[in-house]
């Protein structure tokens, strides 16, 4: 017994290792509030109270923040590695408040029936950023995010879907720019999201209009060949928050 049970533990561990072995790149620990609709002014206010005390305490973790239009709001953390969720950035905090700090998380609790944290990879040999850029260019807060899962048995398959989509948007110099994070720990589902950063609502219709145009109808076949291989897909959109975002004080 003890045997079959180092078996499967070895096949878990390389399955793991796989999974993230393509994509050895930044990787991103977020926090997520589903937020109930009738809560979101009282949530907001909180959350603001919450940056005050972590910028009066110096905490030492960063995030910035996005929220979708059905009230999720993300908080993303660059980590290193996964050791980091053994760190206690807020233990000092946290003593230092006492009460206070428990009272602010009991009213947090309030606006919430669901909330939890997970890990998302970011996929650079997926990503479109033809001009190198790491991150979305300042002043476009604005966001489209695609996700789409697939089973395991496909995970072969739809990389190279998403390959050849990245081929064809290069060969036709599509001025319309993605990134792709790929699900990681705490996650039960696979999927690729594909999130795409625009001024406002406006400039989305009108680059995803030219877009179209620039990708000719043969963009059908090839999109065509990704998403045979896509069990199922969600679409969000949704703005970066920058006055929700924080980051520790450095001398």
């Amino acid at each position: 017994m003890k045997t079959i049970k180092s078996i499967i533990l070895t096949v878990l561990i390389l399955c793991f290792t796989t999974h993230y072995a393509t994509a050895v790149q930044q990787m991103f620990r977020i926090h997520q509030d589903n937020v109930k609709p009738s809560k979101i002014m009282e949530y907001e206010a909180i959350a603001k109270e919450f940056k005050e005390a972590a910028t009066k305490h110096n905490i030492d973790i960063a995030w910035f923040t996005a929220t979708t239009n059905d009230n999720k709001y993300f908080y993303v953390s660059p980590i290193d590695n996964f050791a980091s969720f053994d760190e206690q950035p807020m233990a000092k905090m946290a003593e230092a408040m006492g009460d206070d700090f428990t009272d602010l998380f009991a009213r947090f609790d309030t606006c919430y029936d669901s909330h939890g944290t997970y890990v998302i990879v970011k996929d650079n040999e997926l990503s479109y950023m033809p001009e190198g850029v790491e991150n979305a260019p300042t002043g476009q807060n604005y966001r489209e995010w695609y996700y789409m899962y697939y089973k395991p048995e496909d995970a072969k398959n739809i990389r190279e879907g998403m390959k050849a989509v990245k081929s064809m948007f290069k060969e036709k110099g599509s001025k319309l720019y993605y990134r792709v994070y790929r699900d990681g720990m705490g996650q039960m589902e696979h999927y690729y999201m594909v999130s795409v950063a625009y001024k406002d609502e406006m400039d989305a219709a009108q680059k995803n209009e030219e877009n179209k145009t620039t990708l000719g109808p043969e963009r059908m076949e090839t999109f065509g060949k990704l998403l045979k291989y896509v069990s199922r897909m969600e679409e969000h959109r949704g703005e970066m928050r920058p006055d929700m975002d924080y980051a520790p004080k450095t001398e």
